[in-house]
């Protein structure tokens, strides 16, 4: 039996802990995997945990001495970055490391919704990532998911689904926009795939379990409630309204505002987050080359919620879930 040697970036939080349950689940391969955490993180109940569950954990800073990041390194197969988004560019030395290092694969953090470059905000720094590991030749594979289950429900006018969403997701223009979908619990799972894969080296690869359309996703919340879900529609003149006000805003709100229109105008309005345009921009698509990959239905992650059994996203992270909402 195959194993490899996996360093992950972030382990703790919301993706990273989506990874870690895909790559400790992992069969065929086995992976070895060591957490990288910050010294300050160390006795944190959240990573002592990690240790309870066979995982190695090594205190470093990635923006300290190169030495001691190479040296946390040595031997690693892969690695995964699931950093937080207002740490992306400390993945730089993190890049650096991994090449003196001669890990054989980098996983940035990128596991969102499909963009084509210079489009959004949010994903220049990762661009400015992927684009550093391609000026230095490391051996790479760029992630994208989709948008989460956990971000696409409505509200209901009962509120009883309220426990599990961080805001009622917008309607965007018409609504008939095609789009990637996945449970936040199956990134790990995709990515366990795809990182053992050799015909995932020096490639994009969408991963998704489901393509739908938000009036599609509105009808089947509204089929299981029982109960007709809170539009909240947004024009694509809004959208673009709001985008601009931020460019030119410095309250917090409105510049958070802004990132989350142009998501929104992104995978809601051009389409950007489907096959298609996904194929187009030159991701291999995880459907092509894992057929047998069972994903969570939408379906049954919306019978979840309704039923009161679902966990919300980031609830463990307030500043971003009020983040998200915009406030």
């Amino acid at each position: 039996m195959t194993s490899l040697r996996v360093t992950l970036v972030g382990a703790t939080g919301e993706t990273g802990s989506s990874i870690l349950d895909g790559l400790l689940e992992s069969q065929n391969p086995k992976f070895l995997v060591t957490a990288l955490v910050r010294p300050a993180s160390a006795t944190k109940p959240a990573v002592e945990a990690l240790t309870a569950r066979g995982v190695a954990v090594v205190p470093v800073e990635l923006t300290g001495p190169q030495d001691a990041l190479v040296a946390a390194l040595s031997g690693q197969d892969i690695v995964v970055s699931a950093i937080t988004a207002t740490s992306i560019a400390d993945q730089i030395p993190l890049v650096d490391a991994a090449k003196r290092a001669n890990v054989q694969r980098f996983v940035p953090c990128d596991f969102s919704s499909v963009v084509p470059p210079k489009l959004m905000a949010l994903h220049a720094a990762k661009e400015d990532v992927q684009a550093y590991i391609l000026q230095n030749y490391v051996p790479y594979t760029f992630i994208d998911v989709g948008w989460w289950y956990q971000l696409s429900l409505p509200k209901l006018p009962s509120g009883r689904t309220d426990y599990a969403l961080i805001t009622g997701a917008g309607f965007a223009g018409d609504g008939t926009a095609r789009s990637g979908l996945t449970d936040a619990r199956d990134v790990g799972r995709w990515v366990a795939r795809i990182v053992a894969d050799p015909r995932t080296m020096n490639k994009a690869v969408f991963a998704y379990d489901e393509v739908r359309t938000q009036k599609e996703i509105w009808e089947l919340v509204e089929r299981i409630a029982e109960e007709t879900p809170l539009q909240n529609q947004i024009s694509e003149t809004e959208i673009k309204r709001r985008i601009e006000l931020g460019k030119t805003s410095k309250d917090p709100k409105a510049i958070n505002d802004r990132y989350r229109m142009e998501y929104l105008w992104s995978w809601g309005i051009r389409g950007d987050n489907s096959p298609e345009a996904a194929k187009y921009l030159g991701y291999l698509d995880a459907w092509d080359l894992y057929p047998d990959f069972k994903p969570r239905s939408l379906e049954a992650y919306v019978q979840e919620v309704v039923a009161g059994k679902a966990r919300p996203a980031y609830e463990n992270n307030a500043a971003l879930r009020q983040a998200i909402k915009g406030g």
